[in-house]
């Protein structure tokens, strides 16, 4: 009878974790009631909603390209991440998304963006497209004057968002943290190192 408890204990046991889904190193937000949809225009002009990268893993940023910090760094840890998930790397798309329209025009996002990977896109619209996703996906952002008109910065929400390849919204990753992308991009992928 023993013998009979511990093997339906274990049973029960193992349908529990298999229950409770994958386990993720940044912030797992799967199902969240926001962050859904989005459509805006790439650097090159194309019109782009998040239907259009269904099959890869999507990790969406927001910042601006006269960004002294967080931005660049940024985008250059998800080009590092990209070449270390090796052959999965193709089935990662970064999108930047703009939180300066007034500054950030398409020639300027199609210099900026594809200098860390070509594959990658900014993503732009007017004023109030810009609010209208920040809104959407609880983005923070807010212009700090400068010294003169043009010279100002823009405060912003400082992680990203990943999508898995059926356009979910799974995750938030906190700034920093490559090594724990990669793992949870595999996750995502359902591959391995």
């Amino acid at each position: 009878m023993r013998a009979f408890l511990d093997i339906v204990l274990a049973a029960l046991m193992l349908a529990g974790c298999s229950a409770s889904g994958p386990s993720f190193k940044n912030a797992d937000i799967t199902g969240a009631n926001y962050g859904r949809s989005f459509t805006l225009t790439d650097h090159t002009g194309r019109t782009r909603t998040l239907e259009d990268f269904r099959g890869k893993v999507v990790v969406m940023f927001f910042g601006y390209t006269y960004c002294p910090d967080v931005c660049p760094t940024t985008l250059a840890e998800l080009k590092a991440v990209k070449e270390q998930l090796g052959e999965d790397g193709k089935s990662l798309q970064v999108l930047f998304v703009t939180v300066d329209p007034e500054r950030d025009t398409p020639k300027v996002l199609a210099n900026y963006v594809p200098a860390f990977d070509p594959s990658f896109l900014g993503l732009y619209g007017d004023a109030a497209a810009t609010a209208t996703v920040a809104k959407e996906f609880k983005v923070f952002y807010q212009k700090v004057p400068g010294k003169t008109p043009g010279s100002y910065t823009v405060d912003h929400t400082a992680g990203s968002y990943v999508f898995d390849p059926q356009g979910r919204l799974r995750l938030f990753a906190r700034y920093g943290n490559a090594a724990n992308l990669v793992a949870d991009i595999r996750t995502l992928l359902g591959t391995s190192s």
